[in-house]
C-alpha cells in the first residue's frame, strides 16, 4: 500500500515508503527525480520490505519458557527494533555508544545461543563459542579504534578472517537450530537465507552498479535483502516455546525451498571464479595496505609482489598509476618483470605504452622495481635491498664518517659552549645555513628578508634580519665544516688563515640561538648544536670566519654578547 501510494504522491513518498527514512536522509532532496530503473527498484524493495516486515511482527507462539529462554526473546527482539530504527536515536550519542551497545548487546544474545540451543553436541556448542568470540573481538577492536585507544595491528589476513566470522557464527547457529529441533523450515531457511545475503553482499553490489550505474539502486535493494536476516531472528524468538519441529511444509515447496538454501550457497562461491583472462585485483591504489611503505628488507618474500602491486596502483596526488586498473595482478607484476631486464628508458617506456600506462614517459624507478625482482635491482644498487635499521645504521654511520673529517679550526681557544660538525646542504644547491632564535614569535618573515640581503652586491655572503642570520657559502657545495663557539666577552680578532672574516648584530629575543640539526631527509648540522645565547635575552655579537682548506670549505661562527648594531667587513 506504501508503494503505490508512493507513486501517487511522488518521489518524496516514494522514498519513505522504500527506505524508511524522511526524504532529506541520504543525500535525497525534494528536486532530485528518480529514472526508470531508481523507481522500479523502490517500489520492488518497498514492496519485499513490507512482506518482510510482516514476517517480523508476526506474534510469538505462546508456551512455557524458563528464564534463559524468555531473556533470549527479549534481546532478540531488541535487536531487531535495534536495526529498525533504535540506531537512529543511539547515534545522536558520542562516538563509541552505538558500537558499545551493539557489543554488549550480541555478548549476551551469543552467550544465551550457548546455553538455550540444544546443539546435542559438546564439540559443536565449542565451535560456536568459539566463532561467537571472534565476532565480538572484531566487534571490541572496531570500538577501540573509534575510541582511539588500543587497536589491534591486524594483517589483510586476519581482518578477512574476522569479517567472515559473522556468515560462520550464522552458519553454526542455523546448525544448532536444526539439531535442536524446536524451529521450523521457515525459521531455518531464513537463516541460510541472511548467510547468503552476507555472501552476496560484494558481488551484488557490483553487479547493481553496473546494471544502474548509480548508488541508490545498491543501497535500496541492499537496505531490502539485508531485512532477512531480522526476520530470522524474530523467527527464532517467536518460535522458542516449542517443544517439537513446527509441522513441515508440502514436498514441493520443500524441493522449491532446498533449491533455494542450495542456491544461496554455491552461488557466492561460482561468483568469485573469473575466466583466466579477467582482472584479479588484489590491491589498488586506495587499498588500506597500501598507505605505508615499508624497507625491502622488513617485508617477507611473499609479500613483496603485494608491495609492487600497491606502487604500480598508485594513484597519490592525482598521479596516473603505472598500470591500469584493467590489468590483472599477474599482468602486472609479468610487465615489472619485463622492465626490470629493460636496457634503458625508451625500452621501459616502449612495455608501458604495451600495457596501457597513462605515463609511459616516466619509466619506472628502481625503488619501485626492487620489489618485484631484487635480484636485478640489487646487482646495481644494493643499498634499496636494506630493511628499516639497515638503513638507519647506514645514514648513522654516513654522518658520523661526514663529521669526523671535521676538526675544530681555533682549538686553542675553547668557548663557553661549542660544537663542530658537518653541516648537510641540499645536493642541488642551497642558500646556506642559518643561525637564529627558534622561539622568536616576531621572527615571521625574517628569513626572506636575509635571503634578499645574502645576495645584495656589496661583497658580503651574511644576510641578517633581527634574530636570524643567514651565512651563504663560497663554493657550489652540498656540505661543509662548521664549528660554532660562544664567548662571555669578544675573543681576538684573528684573521691569518682565513679568506673572509665578518661580524653582524643578532638578537635573542627568548634566551636561544642556535644552528638547526639535521633530520630525516632535511639539511642541518650532523650533531646536536648548542644554545649560543649564553648570557639569556639580548643583543650579542656573531663573527663568521670562512676558508678553503684540505677538507673542503670550512667556516667558524663566534657568539659573544654586544650591543652594537653595526656590520664589520673584517676581512672581505
Amino acid at each position: 500500500m506504501a508503494a503505490v501510494t508512493g507513486l501517487v504522491l511522488g518521489d518524496a513518498w516514494l522514498w519513505v515508503a522504500a527506505t524508511w527514512t524522511p526524504p532529506n536522509y541520504a543525500g535525497f532532496a525534494e528536486h532530485d527525480r528518480f529514472d526508470i530503473v531508481t523507481t522500479v527498484a523502490m517500489f520492488v524493495s518497498a514492496l519485499v520490505k513490507a512482506a518482510l516486515l510482516w514476517l517480523i511482527l508476526r506474534a510469538p507462539v505462546p508456551g512455557p519458557m524458563n528464564r534463559q529462554a524468555t531473556a533470549l526473546r527479549w534481546l532478540l527482539y531488541l535487536a531487531v527494533a535495534y536495526t529498525l530504527f533504535l540506531w537512529y536515536p543511539i547515534a545522536l550519542f558520542p562516538d563509541g555508544v552505538d558500537l558499545a551497545f551493539e557489543l554488549v548487546l550480541f555478548a549476551a544474545i551469543d552467550v544465551l545461543y550457548l546455553f538455550v540451543i540444544r546443539w546435542r553436541s559438546g564439540l559443536l556448542r565449542a565451535a560456536a563459542g568459539v566463532l561467537f568470540a571472534i565476532e565480538l573481538a572484531g566487534v571490541a577492536n572496531d570500538l577501540l579504534d573509534q575510541l582511539d585507544l588500543l587497536e589491534l595491528p591486524l594483517s589483510g589476513g586476519v581482518g578477512l578472517f574476522l569479517m567472515l566470522s559473522g556468515p560462520a557464527a550464522t552458519v553454526i547457529t542455523v546448525m544448532g537450530q536444526w539439531r535442536d529441533g524446536r524451529w521450523s523450515r521457515g525459521t531455518l531457511t531464513a537463516g541460510w537465507l541472511s548467510v547468503g545475503v552476507l555472501a552476496l553482499a560484494l558481488p551484488l553490489n557490483i553487479l547493481l552498479e553496473s546494471i544502474s550505474g548509480g548508488h541508490t539502486v545498491v543501497w535500496v535493494v541492499m537496505d531490502a535483502v539485508q531485512l532477512v536476516s531480522l526476520v530470522w531472528m524474530a523467527a527464532t524468538a517467536r518460535e522458542l516455546p516449542t517443544e517439537e519441529r513446527l509441522t513441515d511444509l508440502r514436498p514441493g515447496r520443500q524441493r522449491a525451498l532446498r533449491v533455494a538454501v542450495a542456491t544461496v550457497a554455491v552461488l557466492p562461491v561460482i561468483t568469485q571464479i573469473h575466466p583466466e583472462q579477467s582482472a584479479h585485483l588484489s590491491y589498488s591504489g586506495w587499498s588500506t595496505e597500501c598507505y605505508d611503505r615499508p624497507s625491502f628488507g622488513d617485508l617477507k618474500p611473499e609479500e613483496r609482489d603485494a608491495m609492487f602491486l600497491c606502487l604500480a596502483r598508485n594513484t597519490a596526488d592525482g598521479v596516473p598509476p603505472m598500470f591500469p586498473d584493467s590489468l590483472s595482478d599477474q599482468g602486472v607484476l609479468a610487465y615489472g618483470r619485463s622492465l626490470c631486464r629493460a636496457k634503458d628508458r625508451e625500452e621501459q617506456e616502449a612495455i608501458l605504452k604495451r600495457a596501457g600506462s597513462e605515463r609511459p614517459a616516466w619509466g619506472a624507478n628502481p625503488w619501485e622495481l626492487v620489489y618485484v625482482c631484487p635480484e636485478i635491482i640489487g646487482a646495481t644498487r644494493p643499498e634499496l635491498l636494506r630493511s628499516t635499521a639497515e638503513k638507519e645504521a647506514a645514514n648513522d654511520s654516513y654522518i658520523a664518517e661526514a663529521n669526523a673529517k671535521c676538526r675544530d679550526p681555533w682549538p686553542r681557544r675553547k668557548g663557553v659552549v661549542q660544537a663542530t660538525a658537518n653541516y648537510f646542504l641540499f645536493v642541488d644547491g642551497d642558500h646556506g645555513y642559518v643561525i637564529h632564535d627558534p622561539e622568536d614569535e616576531a621572527a615571521e618573515g625574517a628569513m626572506d628578508q636575509a635571503v634578499d640581503e645574502l645576495y645584495d652586491d656589496d661583497g658580503s655572503p651574511i644576510g641578517v634580519a633581527g634574530s636570524t642570520v643567514l651565512v651563504g657559502h663560497v663554493e657550489d657545495v652540498s656540505d661543509l665544516c662548521l664549528t660554532v663557539k660562544a664567548f662571555r666577552t669578544a675573543p681576538p680578532l684573528r684573521t691569518a688563515g682565513w679568506e673572509l672574516v665578518n661580524e653582524v648584530p643578532i638578537v635573542s629575543r627568548s634566551g636561544r640561538l642556535s644552528v638547526p640539526e639535521m633530520g630525516d631527509g632535511e639539511v642541518g648540522a650532523g650533531a646536536p648544536m648548542p644554545n649560543l645565547a649564553i648570557a639569556g635575552k639580548g643583543r650579542y655579537r656573531l663573527r663568521v670566519y670562512v676558508r678553503l682548506g684540505e677538507t673542503g670549505e670550512e667556516h667558524l661562527v663566534v657568539v659573544f654578547p654586544g650591543a652594537s648594531k653595526k656590520r664589520l667587513k673584517v676581512k672581505p
